[in-house]
Formats: C-alpha cells, structure tokens, sequence
C-alpha cells in the first residue's frame, strides 16, 4: 500500500508539472510580442537635461570594453571636502543634468561626480545597442567603470563614495553598490526594477487581452514570474541583452545604509512596487513616500524637505563622526545656512582638514 500511495503522490506531482509547463508554454508562445513591446518601447515623458557649468571638470573614462564614456567633476563649495557622491543618472538625461539634484550638496561640501552611461549624451554608443529604460549589463559595467574611474584619481578619498540615482541611474548604482563596497551608503529616488515591475502589469494586461476570467483569478504571482523570466530570456537570445536582477542584490547592500524615495503619485512605479523592493532590502533602510509626486518629481514637490533628507542622511552615513554639524541639526537647516556657517568656520582661521581642498 506504501509504494502504491507513493506512486500515486509522484503521479499527480509529475502531472502538475506537467500541466504547469503546458500552460506556460502556450501562454508564453500567445502573449510573447505583448511583454517584448513593454521592453523594447520608450515611455512618453519628458526628460530634464542641463547646461554645462563653467568650474567643472569635465571628464572621459573608459568603460570595461574600450568605450569612452563622458562624465563631470563637480567640487563643493564649502570649506572643507566633506565626501565624494557618484550620481546615477535618468533614463535620457545628459550628465549636467546632476547638477538641480545635487547644488545644496554642492553648497555643503559634498564633491558630485555625474556620468553618462554608452549611448547616453556624449558618451561613445554601442553597435547594435541602443540604450532604454530598463538596466542592463552595459550601464551596470558603465557604472563599474564610473566607481574604478574615482577610485583610481589622485584626490580619490579612500574612505570611500556615497550613491545618489535617480529612477534607471538608482537601479544601476543600487546593483553596482551590491558588489563594490567602496559605494558606502546608497539614495535612490524612483528606483525600480524589472520583475517586480513587470508582474503587476502583467496581471492588468491579461484583462486586456484575454477574456478567459480563470485566467485572471487563478494564475499565481510565481507563474507571472516565470512567464516575465522566459520573455527576459527570449530577449538575450535576440539581441545579447541581459537585465540584471535588482531584487536579488538588495539583499546584498547590508549593512551600508539605503535610503529610498519614492512618488506617492507615481504613475509608471508605482508605491506598492516600491515598497516590495523596500522589504526585500535589509536594514539599515528608510523608504520615503513623497505624497503628491509623480515619477522623478519629489525633488520638485518637497523641495526643501528633499533636500534636508537626503542632507542629513549623507551627513550620517558618508562623513560620520568627522562631520562639523550633527546630522539632526542638518535636518533643521536649509542648505544656505549650512553653507553660511561652513563660511564663518573659515573666516575664524580654521585650516581645512587633511585631504580636503
């Protein structure tokens, strides 16, 4: 009775496989050209760039395979070096584009280096590789590169960098940062990543396209999953293009500190997408919700608040204990104050720190 009891267990597992694999083949093979389009077409949004600033460095470096890639040196302007940020750039921007994002950190003495990666403004393309909104191997290389490029510059601090992206340019650094631990601590605004971002638009798009309702209500998120993973899949088999996993190298960010922001109002990620991928990452970790912001605009909706945050939060986890000001006091003050104090510390006579400019 034993063998018979196990025969007919391994029977019905053998079957639901079965079944399992038929029903993703047919659902992969009918809805394949629907879940390649979500790659391979642009979003319709409009895409900040700036203007070249006169006291920057401007900056060419080699990416992993010989291409040159484009970037600007930004130095604080405070009285002492207070860190290095490397700033991860928006889907299209150009790298001055950094530059509205970053000027209070700039005005507090944070030096900012923004970088283009391949096909990105003046940086060298690719053949056959054209840049989009989601990350690939080439900008987590291009980062890479960006991350070796200020280890090895004769200012470089040996302390380390601290991260700031900005949707795409967030997703890149938070997968660099996983490996590189001179990346000392990581801010993300708008950040997202492939799977978790494709599964629930899957489960909307099957009310679109198919009219069978058990489809809607029975099919598990894990087979969602499986069908996103096998159009991942027929991608790298089409064109080389692999999407590295960001839910998986979360995880590995810890113990450096992450903190994400994020629009409440969000149309293309939204909040809950964002939250998934807070609760994959383990602490220390902060998720902010901008409420009333869409994608990309929480600078433009909290403004000073934004600036405090992501201030204070530099302040703690990339200056530490060497910092002049408490990063509670940071948070009580705007940037122009900050900056008027560094001010007064100068004028008393006080030499800048070793290392610093």
């Amino acid at each position: 009775m034993l063998w018979v009891g196990s025969a007919v267990v391994i029977g019905v597992v053998l079957a639901a496989l079965a079944f399992i694999w038929v029903l993703y083949l047919h659902v992969l093979g009918r809805y394949i050209d629907v879940l390649l389009r979500v790659f391979q077409e642009r979003p319709l949004f409009i895409v900040p760039t700036g203007q070249p600033v006169s006291d920057a460095e401007d900056v060419t470096f080699p990416a992993t395979d010989g291409l040159k890639l484009r970037g600007c040196y930004l130095r604080g302007r405070s009285w002492r070096r207070m860190g290095v940020i490397l700033f991860g750039l928006e889907f299209g921007s150009n790298r001055w584009g950094a530059v509205p994002y970053c000027d209070f950190l700039l005005d507090n003495g944070f030096d900012v280096f923004a970088f283009e990666t391949r096909g990105q403004g003046d940086s060298d393309a690719l053949a056959g590789y054209e840049p989009m909104q989601w990350v690939t191997q080439f900008e987590l290389q291009d980062t890479h590169a960006a991350v070796a490029y200020l280890k090895n510059r004769p200012d470089a601090d040996p302390k380390g960098i601290g991260f700031f992206g900005i949707s795409k340019g967030a997703c890149a650094g938070l997968m660099a940062g996983s490996r590189d631990r001179f990346i000392r601590c990581v801010v993300t605004d708008g950040v997202f990543a492939t799977r978790t971002t494709m599964v629930p638009y899957m489960r909307k798009w099957v009310m679109i396209f198919s009219d069978r309702f058990w489809v809607q209500k029975l099919l598990p998120t894990w087979f969602y999953s499986l069908i996103a993973g096998g159009a991942l899949r027929s991608l790298r088999r089409a064109h080389g293009w692999r999407f590295p996993h960001l839910e998986s190298a979360l995880r590995r960010l810890a113990p450096r500190p992450l903190f994400m922001i994020h629009g409440g109002a969000d149309n293309y990620i939204k909040p809950e997408m964002a939250g998934e991928l807070f609760d994959r990452a383990r602490a220390p970790k902060e998720l902010w919700i901008v409420e009333g912001a869409k994608h990309n605009q929480a600078l433009t909706v909290a403004g000073d608040e934004y600036r405090r945050r992501v201030l204070a939060f530099f302040l703690e986890h990339l200056v530490g204990d060497e910092q002049p000001i408490s990063p509670e006091t940071a948070a009580k003050l705007p940037s122009e104050l900050m900056k008027a104090d560094a001010t007064q510390r100068k004028g008393s006579g006080r030499e800048p720190i070793a290392g610093s400019r």
